[in-house]
């Protein structure tokens, strides 16, 4: 795990125990586009529980995402999903069926219905025919959108497609859900909601939330992951973050410091 400007300051942690079994390992995880390293050697373990993933832009969040998605290979390292690994095309195949993924962009497909973007996404990832309907309903009351459930999906707004591919990412109830900027142009009601719900999630799940807002982190998250300088800056829980700051100063401002560098 890197970290190196913040040793003897920030505690060194590889193994993220927030409940259950394992869910996701990466052992020296290493990424670079051409001769630009994006990150490397990053190691945790993830269990069930909702993990805060921060760093400023290009610190590697939304790279490291789409290997655990399993839509990039990591030119070095290892990453497990499931026991799964994610350079193996039957572990892929494997991984995909238990994988929710919400990417930064969210396509959908605007023709169809709200009702029909996530019953083609449950049906991709598995669920039963006879459940699929049920599964579409429990996922749109879960976002808030079962009020525009006929509509054709290309009239909503940013904020609604974003809901609407969190949707489609939970309707098969997956065990790791990895979002992406999930609140993203979301509107404050809507965001606290959302909260709500990766908490419920987290409590069955893996649940890895990026970005870059601190105190949202601060708010939803039992485990943190910041990246920073090309690897792990910080790996721990909220408070043991905490306990790293000046006396009196809040979570969200400890993230903060450490995202700059300051710590």
């Amino acid at each position: 795990m890197r970290g190196n400007n913040t040793e003897g300051i920030l505690p060194e942690i590889r193994d993220v125990a927030i409940g259950g079994d394992a869910t996701v390992e990466c052992r020296n995880l290493g990424f670079r586009y051409g001769r630009r390293d994006v990150f490397s050697d990053v190691s945790f373990t993830l269990m069930s529980g909702v993990v805060g993933l921060l760093g400023a832009n290009g610190a590697g969040k939304t790279t490291l995402l789409t290997i655990l998605a399993t839509l990039r290979m990591p030119k070095s390292g290892q990453a497990l999903l499931l026991g799964e690994d994610v350079t193996s095309v039957t572990g892929r195949q494997r991984i995909r069926r238990s994988l929710g993924y919400l990417p930064q962009t969210v396509e959908v497909m605007g023709s169809s219905t709200v009702f029909d973007n996530v019953a083609y996404a449950a049906w991709a990832h598995g669920v039963d025919s006879s459940e699929v309907g049920y599964a579409v309903e429990r996922a749109l009351e879960a976002v808030g959108l079962m009020d525009v459930a006929t509509l054709r999906a290309r009239k909503l707004s940013g904020g609604q497609r974003r809901r609407l591919g969190i949707a489609c990412a939970i309707a098969h109830q997956p065990r790791v859900l990895l979002l992406d900027e999930p609140t993203a142009g979301v509107d404050p009601l809507q965001r606290v909601r959302l909260h709500q719900l990766m908490t419920l999630i987290g409590k069955k799940s893996t649940v890895v939330v990026s970005t870059h807002l601190a105190d949202e982190a601060a708010r939803v998250a039992d485990y943190l992951l910041i990246m920073r300088d090309g690897g792990l800056a910080f790996a721990g829980s909220p408070q043991m973050l905490s306990e790293c700051g000046m006396p009196g100063m809040d979570v969200a401002r400890v993230i903060e410091t450490v995202m700059a560098g300051e710590r």
